[in-house]
């Protein structure tokens, strides 16, 4: 996926977080990642999520050829708290195993946010104090156990995780995520706002980081995507004042390049769920948009 591979790059043995609310994407996004990452194993967790959309999952979004490398662990909403955990826990034993041996794992779980509640339901009625959002103590003890399972081993195998996280109510602030947000390695926010424009994946590129990203890339790489990161950040700060035709242009250089790069860009960043896109080609692509007149073809 473009917008991961140029602007979010993971390493093996990275742990990122996926943030977003209820229906911007996030399950389409996986699907993707299941069906065109480079990785011998595909340990896939859905916790707590609805029947129908079990089926759809494995069905139309991951199809034959997701499936054929992948292990998917399922514990639906209606499955008791102590079975959605337990998948949880199961779905990364079952990515150990294979990293043990020697395989490149990526585990993905949908979503870490149904863990915690099904923790906190079993925290609740052990007769544990609600804390932050009724969310008990061991709730907050319990994710790191779980997400630092993730991560390079101690052969050549290593399990790059990404975990999903359903903030609620869109409120990227909320107990869980930010408490998710602090053991990561980085995390992907999806945007309900750039959603409802009509470009997918949804991700806001400024609000998402990879910490372990410039160790990916070389020099050369780093400094396009940071001009490319420069470019939108510029027209974001002034994206009201274009919009409602308040800018002039030539009041300001820096904008006047953004607005230049800005359609090109969008379209760089929206691709369609069966459009797969290599690592290298999309570098080449960004360098001609941007070494270019930042015309969109």
């Amino acid at each position: 996926m473009r917008a991961i591979n140029q602007f979010l790059s993971i390493c093996r043995g990275q742990r990122m977080g996926i943030f977003a609310g209820s229906g911007v994407g996030k399950s389409v996004l996986m699907a993707m990642l299941a069906r065109f990452a480079s990785a011998d194993v595909f340990v896939i967790g859905l916790i707590g999520e609805r029947g129908r959309e079990v089926q759809e999952f494995i069905q139309d979004y991951l199809g034959e050829d997701g499936m054929r490398r992948s292990v998917v662990v399922v514990a639906t909403s209606d499955e008791s708290p102590l079975m959605r955990r337990q998948a949880a826990y199961l779905t990364l034993a079952v990515a150990e195993r294979f990293r043990d041996q020697g395989r490149q794992v990526l585990c993905m779980m949908d979503s870490v946010t149904r863990f915690a509640m099904a923790q906190r339901e079993i925290g609740l009625a052990t007769g544990e104090p609600p804390a932050s959002k009724g969310y008990t103590p061991t709730v907050f003890a319990e994710l790191p156990r779980l997400l630092e399972r993730a991560g390079p081993g101690v052969a050549e195998g290593s399990i790059t995780g990404l975990f999903s996280v359903l903030v609620e109510g869109d409120d990227h602030n909320e107990p869980i995520a930010d408490a998710v947000r602090g053991i990561l390695d980085g995390h992907i926010v999806l945007e309900r706002a750039i959603a409802d424009r009509g470009r997918y994946p949804s991700i806001n590129i400024l609000r998402s980081v990879s910490r372990m990203m410039p160790g990916c890339n070389t020099e050369d790489e780093n400094i396009l995507v940071r001009r490319a990161r420069a470019l939108m950040a510029t027209y974001e700060d002034m994206a009201d004042m274009i919009r409602l035709g308040a800018y002039r242009r030539g009041s300001d250089p820096q904008v006047d390049e953004s607005i230049k790069y800005h359609d090109a860009l969008e379209a760089f960043l929206s691709q369609d769920k069966d459009d797969q896109a290599d690592l290298q080609d999309g570098y080449e692509r960004l360098a001609e948009i941007l070494d270019g007149d930042g015309s969109v073809g």
